[in-house]
């Protein structure tokens, strides 16, 4: 999950958060400020009803991390005015022949368990096979950062102070609850395991997949795989509805008249390239029809996209499109997930 995008590739769209207090290197080498810091989150913990004894444990246990403040302060701003790059070579690094073989050998081999999800959740087995892919190449790279350490490190450094407290939080209380703080291991933001869940997603949605009573994401694939689709039962997947098509568009099409005209609260950069919702009944009356033999009934809702501008490859989207931008909200993110998970599954 995003800081899963930029942690992972990371599970959010953190880095347009507003910056905080400058930090000087003083402070950060200041082992007593550090420390001192820590019995701050001490009480903020007590207050929300992490035991003493986790405590006493886990906090004097923690240092301070420079690397991952460096790999932090490193990010890209993501300007509002900058240039959206095209769509086409994003798709080809990220939806390659390689990662839709890999997905096809780990479907195959959780094939068992993803058709009982499937079954229970609604949510596709090749929708869960492209998260995992997308994520952590199918398990094979989740991060070996200390995770308490790493948030303790950013949430001092204070930047995104609020952010990262609340998550180091969140990590207190997942080792109150009887995780191992040694298994606590993913990316320097934070996020963990095959599914790149942050602590406080791991504390709402985290699912024991096989019955042992522990929700193992970093280690029992079926936990990560029942983990990301309660994420998506959670963010309101439809039952038996697609992610989206790809489709033709006239050039006749007036894009002024289909112009979205409402403004998200969340990620409105990522929405505002999206047309007005229409039903695949008006779409394909004004020419919009689908280029392949996958169909939308004609009474479903789905807005226009064209990642590359008119004449290039576009797509109708669902609502259930706006659940994987919920992972992760990057329309580049959420269509290499749709089109990933076409190709595992075809």
């Amino acid at each position: 999950m995003r800081f899963m995008t930029a942690i992972a590739c990371s599970a959010f769209a953190f880095l347009a958060l507003p910056l905080g207090n400058s930090f000087s290197e003083a402070q950060a080498q200041s082992p007593s400020g550090f420390q001192n810091y820590l019995m701050e989150v001490r009480q903020k913990a007590l207050n929300e009803g992490v035991s003493a004894r986790t405590l006493d444990r886990v906090l004097p246990s923690l240092t301070y991390n420079a690397r991952v403040v460096r790999l932090d302060q490193s990010q890209p701003g993501g300007a509002p005015n900058s240039k959206i790059p095209p769509f086409a070579p994003y798709k080809r690094k990220h939806v390659t022949q390689v990662r839709i073989n890999n997905g096809k050998a780990a479907y195959r081999r959780l094939i068992g368990k993803l058709s009982q999800i499937e079954r229970d959740t609604g949510v596709p087995a090749g929708i869960i096979m492209a998260i995992y892919g997308k994520e952590s190449n199918y398990g094979s790279f989740t991060g070996n950062f200390d995770i308490p350490r790493a948030l303790a490190t950013l949430a001092y450094e204070g930047r995104r102070r609020s952010l990262f407290e609340g998550e180091l939080l969140a990590a207190l209380k997942m080792i109150d609850n009887g995780v191992s703080q040694s298994a606590m291991t993913g990316s320097w933001a934070g996020a963990m395991g095959k599914p790149q869940f942050l602590p406080s997603v791991y504390l709402r949605l985290a699912k024991d997949g096989n019955g042992d009573g522990y929700a193992d994401i970093w280690n029992n694939e079926y936990d990560a795989m029942a983990s990301i689709a309660n994420y998506f039962v959670n963010a309101g997947w439809r039952r038996g509805e697609t992610w989206g098509i790809a489709v033709n568009v006239p050039n006749s099409l007036n894009r002024n008249s289909i112009k979205n005209k409402t403004k998200a609260t969340r990620c409105p950069r990522v929405h505002e390239r999206h047309s007005q919702w229409k039903t695949m009944d008006e779409w394909r009356r004004l020419g919009v029809v689908p280029s392949s033999w996958r169909k939308l009934g004609n009474d479903t809702l789905a807005t226009l996209l064209e990642p590359d501008g008119p004449g290039k490859r576009a797509y109708l989207l669902t609502s259930n499109y706006r659940v994987i931008l919920d992972y992760n909200c990057s329309n580049f993110y959420g269509l290499t997930v749709g089109l990933l998970a076409d190709a595992i599954r075809s």
